[in-house]
């Protein structure tokens, strides 16, 4: 019965995982509609899509201070109807203030939608398959950026944006209802609060275990490697990859969400792909470094993309970057390969914060670097050279700095010899 528990709560968490997926990469496709519904610039698009970002990202503050006290569940249901009011404010927008203010609320809403189920499948199975189970829980969640491709266009084209919008929400508030009736924070049989570990103590009251992870210098460099790979990964996936593909490369609204799909199929298979790797080498840093170095060498090939491009030679692209960067996903399970058990959801959470604001920034950064480089043709061809340029060279730099991060927590002294010292 807790198996099944367990089960149920994992498939609730993926819901969780997808709906937010969802959120965040629906500007991608509504771009056109929003330039026009909300009149807007390409700064101005990039800051509504940034929005999200920031307000997700400064959310992981106050969620990696409480998440491990107050529990998983309680946060997510608080903030899925955050989330729900900020959608509906976005939905019914016809201007840049009043759809910015749905993307903040919408970004604080979906803040927990990953560390919350991390941290739930910490308590609910084993840490010998978390990784392969967080590559599963990633690849179905990526099925919400699937769906904000060629199914969003499809329903947009019948219903509308605003609409379509509407009825995401929908689906939304059945989910946090479910979550609300079964999901627990963790198995009957499991402590409530575990004796903190000598480290953690030493490091004070309320904001011990971030001071903890500020100390560390892996801490600060997993944090600027998935900064840098979701960051251009979620820049590129949620808003510039339509206009890149509509307006610099001249292909259709349907051709552009097909693209995307195929990117989204990279993801899903790269998610438990790269999980299984990280467990059977038994540390997932081999393969977030060499997929950052890869991922600069797949945005090389796709700045030389040049317009007219074959929708079979730009999908393999595309394809190709999704399946590399899903490689990135796995830092989670890296940094909680080394922090003590009661310290995982700070852990998760804190390098969480800089992955939701390499989007911000790259967002923005790249909005303003193609509007003020190419002031009277911002969403053509040489301002996406620019801007997949700044990505490229930002993901080779962090890629060769991440080698030069710890594999797993070094054991206490008295751990002895056997086989726990590679879980201690």
């Amino acid at each position: 019965l807790g198996m099944v528990r367990a089960w149920l709560i994992f498939i609730l968490c993926a819901s969780h995982l997808f709906i937010s997926q969802l959120y965040r990469t629906t500007n991608a496709v509504l771009a056109p509609w929003l330039l026009e519904d909300l009149s807007l610039d390409t700064q101005g698009l990039g800051l509504l899509s940034a929005g999200f970002f920031y307000a997700f990202a400064l959310t992981q503050i106050p969620i990696s201070i409480f998440l491990d006290k107050i529990g998983a569940k309680r946060i997510m249901i608080l903030l899925s109807f955050i989330g729900i009011a900020g959608a509906l404010m976005f939905s019914m927008a016809h201007g840049l203030s009043l759809g910015l203010a749905g993307r903040l609320l919408l970004g604080v809403g979906m803040a927990c939608n990953l560390m919350g189920p991390l941290k739930l499948l910490t308590e609910w199975f084993s840490p010998k398959i978390f990784a392969t189970l967080s590559g599963l829980l990633f690849a179905i969640g990526t099925m919400g950026n699937m769906m904000s491709a060629t199914p969003l266009v499809l329903m947009v084209a019948h219903l509308g944006w605003r609409l379509s919008f509407q009825a995401i929400i929908a689906f939304h508030h059945l989910i946090t209802l479910a979550l609300f009736w079964i999901v627990r924070d963790r198995p009957k049989e499991t402590p409530l609060d575990p004796e903190p570990s000598g480290e953690r103590r030493a490091a004070g009251a309320l904001f011990g275990n971030l001071a903890v992870l500020m100390a560390r210098r892996d801490y600060w460099i997993i944090s600027a490697g998935t900064f840098v790979r979701y960051g251009t990964h979620a820049a590129l996936q949620t808003l510039w990859a339509g206009p890149l593909l509509m307006e610099a490369l001249a292909f259709s609204p349907v051709q552009a969400g097909n693209i995307l799909l195929l990117l989204n199929v990279g993801l899903i298979l790269g998610g438990p792909l790269w999980g299984a790797v990280s467990d059977r080498f038994e540390t997932p840093k081999w393969v977030i470094a060499g997929g950052l170095l890869l991922l600069a060498m797949i945005t090389f090939v796709l700045r030389g993309l040049p317009p007219g491009t074959s929708q079979l030679a730009a999908g393999a692209v595309f394809f190709a970057f999704g399946l590399i960067s899903s490689s990135g996903m796995h830092v989670y399970a890296h940094i909680k390969a080394l922090v003590p058990k009661e310290m995982a959801g700070a852990a998760m959470s804190g390098i969480n914060f800089f992955t939701m604001m390499g989007p911000a920034v790259f967002l923005q950064g790249l909005g303003i670097a193609m509007q003020g480089l190419y002031p009277e043709t911002s969403r053509g061809p040489e301002a996406f050279g620019a801007a997949l340029l700044i990505c490229l060279v930002c993901q080779a730099v962090i890629g060769g700095l991440y080698l030069f991060t710890r594999s797993k927590r070094p054991c206490p002294p008295d751990s002895g010899d056997s086989a726990d010292r590679r879980v201690c």
